[in-house]
């Protein structure tokens, strides 16, 4: 790992296979496949998968003698697969070939970040000195959201004779890519048919078992020399097999070109046919390679982040995951935010709040992507409205773990790996999704300006959750304040009071406040509205002007609970037993999973002041100090600067970090007020997918939220670029080991917005266009302005 834009492996092991394979993954926003070897077979150590975004199904399994149902991602068959073997002259076949052979002697895997291109190299010697050389070169292909491509290059040394390539199109696949599942049901593909057309394009035609999606993928195989093939293929399997000769010098080259189609796609088309033709027609190895790269630069200058040394390397990598997630070819489609990429099958590639730490980043580098994501949640507005009504509730009560149909996915059973039990899961109590979905609905009409989505789907959106959350709210006489009870915050880890009969617990003051802020946001954005979209959506909501006038009352009389001069994290949260964190450490070392460790000694987080991520201290994710006491005064609180310091303190003492999420937040939380731990945190939040922080989690796919709040933790969090509704602001936090930062960004309707950030300075470059002056506002309180096609320098005050 020594060079900018390339991510290396040089060894084979193992142990970290199923991490080199995610991190390798590749993608193009509508599908992706993971970087395992082509040699490689689904076991514990290699699980070849490819993951198409928006494909579910859902299967029923018994476990612990209930039916559950459960809605996955669905792996695909693997199109890479190419299995070898050597055939020295004069001597019987050697075995076939793979990354585990005692004959291999050299490995490097090499991701190339800037051409979007996976290499794997590897050197076989057996023992008698033959040695062959083994190249395969991978994309997925950014301009051609169908297409994907391998070539194959093999060379003999030291001898000569013939090799045997097997070219395999395998659609007998399950889910079983995390251990943890493998006893629910995972066999989503049914109704196979294969074959190999005349020109060697090897076909499959599956359809998944529930959802009835039919999928079609195709493979031209080409090879060099040019050969007779042996063609067989069964109801499941199409397989294409060469023996092809090979010496010193000459070269054996095996290329193949994937193509995917599935019913899904628009136009609709059949999807084997639409497959084989593209297949067909797909342009030659070098063609490709050249159009993708030409892709990825030009999603490099919209999207990239340059910063110097590991930390700039990171972020690369860090980017290069989310675009290959979340890319231009995302906005044609009705996916969302998959927690964990299209990297693996965790979370079953459901859709959580990690768009929170997503979209800010897509905003202001991508916003017609960004847009998409908010209309996937638009869509199942309608499901959402269905949920609230069927609890008792009005409004808009939107999943905690949504897939193809915005109904609630969550699962009311997981399983603890350490002892064993599988356990009531009441995660979908997380109400405050909603407040998620409504802020960066928010921010993204900051960014963009765009009238047409904020006053449509926003509005209904915004609106829709405000709605809930007033309903939500019960007066409490003797407080003289509204309260939310009955649900769990972003800690996760309290799902319930120490010895309750019922889950769910009240106050959660993150949930609380930001309940309040939409409501007040709500009540703003309805001001902006044409008088006749105003009468539409009070219809829509069964309102009247009382109605409104509760929506500002709960806004400003919503209780938010403290205990010792900070704010508690739920009502009650001061009056749990402090953990014995010392003693858990020295016993377990790693307890980032306290609450496994909690329920297999039979006892339970809820007793206890220990929380898995930031939750409390999400707020100052989400909002700055300064608005983050505007809004604790609009509610009747104050909130200074040394309540909110102790309340940090506290809950970083408190905090196990079980979440790739908490890191992140503690980091930007300590960068703003520049606390002593900001960059330990920060430097967490870098390294907790690369060198698999959580144990073992990323092979099972890499953490997108984490991934994309990096970004974002340099663009809005250091540099302290926010869009807000008088101009762009610039508000930085000095962190010395990220000094210095570049960028483009998007922000009302402008693009590549050049930002350059150094110590004391910040240079901002508009390009020439029919547009008005991109206004900032500096942390001074200069108003400044940057005409297009200018370039301008401001020096910023000194920390």
């Amino acid at each position: 790992m020594n060079e900018s834009w390339r991510w290396e492996y040089q060894r084979y092991d193992p142990k970290v296979e199923r991490l080199v394979e995610a991190l390798g993954a590749l993608g193009n926003g509508r599908f992706a496949t993971r970087g395992s070897a082509p040699e490689a077979t689904a076991d514990d150590i290699h699980y070849p998968a490819t993951y198409l975004a928006g494909c579910y199904d859902r299967l029923t399994s018994t476990v612990g003698g209930r039916t559950v149902s459960n809605e996955d991602m669905v792996r695909l068959p693997d199109w890479t697969a190419l299995r070898y073997r050597c055939l020295p002259d004069g001597r019987p076949p050697g075995d076939w070939l793979t990354p585990d052979h005692p004959a291999l002697r050299h490995y490097r895997v090499s991701l190339d970040l800037r051409g979007g291109t996976l290499t794997r190299r590897m050197l076989f010697l057996d023992g008698e000195g033959r040695r062959l050389g083994v190249t395969h070169l991978r994309l997925v292909h950014m301009g051609d959201p169908h297409l994907a491509a391998q070539r194959t290059v093999f060379h003999a040394y030291g001898w000569r004779g013939r090799i045997e390539v097997t070219a395999v199109l395998d659609a007998d696949v399950v889910n079983a890519g995390v251990e943890r599942y493998r006893a629910l049901a995972g066999r989503h593909l049914l109704v196979h048919r294969t074959g190999v057309a005349a020109d060697g394009t090897a076909w499959l035609d599956c359809t998944t078992a529930a959802s009835r999606i039919r999928i079609g993928l195709a493979v031209r195989t080409s090879v060099q020399p040019s050969a007779a093939v042996e063609r067989t293929s069964t109801a499941t399997a199409a397989r294409q097999v060469w023996v092809l000769p090979i010496r010193r010098g000459r070269p054996v080259v095996v290329v193949k070109t994937a193509a995917l189609s599935t019913s899904l796609d628009r136009p609709r088309s059949d999807p084997v046919r639409s497959s084989v033709e593209q297949a067909g027609r797909a342009p030659a190895f070098p063609a490709l390679v050249a159009s993708h790269e030409a892709a990825w630069r030009r999603m490099w200058a919209e999207g990239g982040l340059r910063t110097r040394g590991e930390s700039g390397r990171i972020l690369r990598l860090h980017a290069f995951h989310v675009l290959q997630t979340l890319s231009p070819h995302t906005a044609e489609l009705d996916v969302g935010v998959p927690a964990r990429g299209l990297h693996g099958e965790a979370y079953r590639g459901h859709v959580f709040w990690d768009e929170l730490f997503v979209l800010p980043y897509l905003d202001l580098h991508f916003p017609e992507t960004a847009r998409a994501l908010l209309m996937y949640r638009h869509r199942r507005l309608p499901a959402a409205l269905d949920a609230a009504r069927h609890s008792g509730a009005v409004g808009a009560m939107f999943p905690w773990q949504s897939g193809s149909s915005g109904a609630e996915e969550t699962q009311r059973l997981h399983l603890n790996p350490r002892s064993g039990r599988w356990l009531p899961d009441h995660s979908h109590l997380q109400r405050h999704v909603g407040s998620a979905v409504a802020w960066n609905v928010w921010q993204y009409g900051l960014a963009t300006g765009d009238a047409g989505f904020m006053h449509g789907p926003g509005a209904e959106l915004l609106l829709h959750t405000a709605h809930f959350w007033a309903g939500a709210a019960t007066w409490d006489a003797g407080l003289a304040r509204y309260r939310i009870r009955g649900v769990v915050g972003p800690d996760e880890y309290h799902d319930a009071y120490p010895d309750a009969a019922t889950p769910g617990i009240d106050d959660n003051a993150y949930t609380n406040v930001t309940a309040a802020w939409v409501l007040g946001r709500a009540l703003d954005l309805y001001e902006e509205l044409a008088p006749l979209r105003r009468a539409e959506l009070l219809a829509q909501l069964g309102l009247d002007a009382d109605g409104l006038r509760r929506w500002e009352e709960v806004s400003r009389r919503m209780y938010v609970p403290f205990h010792r001069d900070v704010i508690s994290q739920f009502h009650g949260y001061g009056d749990l037993a402090e953990l014995d964190w010392d003693g858990y450490r020295a016993r377990y070392h790693d307890i980032r999973r306290l609450d496994r460790i909690l329920e297999a000694e039979g006892d339970t987080p809820n007793r206890y002041q220990a929380s898995k991520q930031a939750d409390t201290l999400m707020l100052g994710y989400l909002f700055r100090p300064a608005e983050l006491a505007r809004l604790f005064s609009r509610l009747g609180y104050r909130l200074d600067g040394e309540l909110w310091a102790r309340t940090v303190d506290y809950y970083l003492s408190r905090t196990c970090h079980g979440s790739t999420l908490s890191s992140l937040v503690h980091g930007w939380v300590l960068s703003r007020q520049q606390g002593a731990d900001a960059w330990r945190y920060c430097r967490e939040a870098l390294l907790g997918d690369i060198t698999d922080i959580q144990g073992g989690t990323t092979g099972e796919g890499i953490h997108l939220g984490a991934m994309a709040g990096t970004l974002d933790l340099v663009e809005r969090g250091i540099v302290g670029l926010e869009p807000g509704a008088d101009g762009l602001r610039v508000d930085p936090v000095p962190l010395s080991e990220i000094p210095e930062s570049e960028f483009s960004l998007c922000y009302l309707g402008h693009r590549d917005i050049r930002i350059r950030f150094r110590p004391g300075r910040l240079g901002v470059r508009v390009p020439a266009s029919l547009l008005g002056p991109v206004p900032l506002m500096l942390p001074d309180g200069r108003r400044e302005q940057v005409a297009a096609g200018q370039e301008r320098w401001f020096r910023l005050p000194s920390a």
